[in-house]
């Protein structure tokens, strides 16, 4: 049972970022320029969209599974004091709690390992 809920937590983890950079692709301009006014150089963005989906699908197969969670865990706590820094706004200080909150989940996927139902462990 424990080998299924890795899989499903690392399948629930990954849904968001295949998502979101799969909407990045076909909101290319918009996203780049966000991130451009927000200090960000829009030619980071096919990084941004890579490790999203790549390492949204890695996690969800289990390949280099601790790697991938270091990746997005820093990567989720770089882009909250990016561009959820406004704590007087609700709504901001909310976005950037979420996005510790998934770092933790992949800090404690990378020392957990991604289970018997992985790639890492065949």
């Amino acid at each position: 049972m424990n080998n299924v809920v890795n899989l499903v937590g690392r399948i629930l983890l990954a849904q968001i970022f295949i998502i979101a950079g799969v909407g990045k692709i076909f909101g290319y301009a918009g996203t780049a320029a966000y991130m451009a006014a927000m200090g960000v150089p829009g030619a980071l963005l096919p990084l941004v969209i890579a490790l999203e989906i790549g390492g949204g699908l890695l996690l969800i197969i289990g390949w280099k599974t601790k790697w991938v969670a270091f990746a997005l865990a820093a990567f989720c706590i770089v882009a909250g004091l990016i561009f959820h820094h406004n704590f007087a706004d609700m709504t901001q200080r909310i976005m950037f709690m979420k996005n510790l909150a998934i770092a933790g989940g992949f800090l404690i996927l990378a020392m957990s390992g991604p289970g018997a139902l992985s790639v890492d462990k065949k």
